[in-house]
């Protein structure tokens, strides 16, 4: 605590030497600051699909001319600042036991509006593969998904690109 002795360069002084220790005390505590950084497990392909479908027929014709199994399962659920809250966006999924393959339809557009990739929002649904590792067997999925007759772009993107691929992680 700095004394006043009445004296106005006394008093300057005291004063200075105050807040230069409130300083030193700042910069201790920035420098005892621990910083979190962590990285997101993006180890899928991500396709993006344009269709007008419904999602229920967009995977019935998926299932149809690619032999996958594409069923309902509990909805993508993602949270959003206020005062949007949480939003939900509708799933699908396949799981191959023998090549341990995870496929995923995921809807871009929320129940209640909103889109689950924004930067995104020409895209309808992203179809999304774990596990995938042969190109041949890639290639010939993103040709059968462009011959459904109303899927009018299915291509890949990269989700390391993307600005909200955290969105992407379940």
């Amino acid at each position: 605590m700095p004394i006043f002795n009445g004296s106005k360069e006394t008093d300057q002084f005291a004063l200075m030497q105050a807040n230069l220790s409130k300083f030193a005390l700042n910069i201790e505590n920035t420098l005892n600051k621990v910083t979190l950084k962590y990285e997101l497990d993006l180890d899928f392909i991500l396709i993006a699909i344009t269709s007008s479908l419904k999602d229920y027929r967009l995977c019935y014709f998926i299932n149809k001319v690619t032999g996958l199994r594409l069923s309902k399962v509990e909805d993508h659920e993602i949270w959003r600042p206020s005062p949007a809250g949480k939003a939900y966006f509708s799933r699908y999924a396949d799981f191959s036991v023998v090549s341990d393959t995870e496929y995923y339809v995921l809807a871009n557009k929320a129940t209640d509006g909103g889109f689950l990739v924004p930067e995104m929002r020409h895209s309808d649904y992203f179809f999304l593969i774990r596990n995938f590792i042969d190109e041949e067997d890639l290639a010939a999925l993103q040709d059968h998904l462009v011959d459904i007759p109303e899927v009018v772009v299915a291509s890949e993107i990269s989700p390391q690109k993307l600005k909200s691929k955290e969105n992407l992680i379940f």
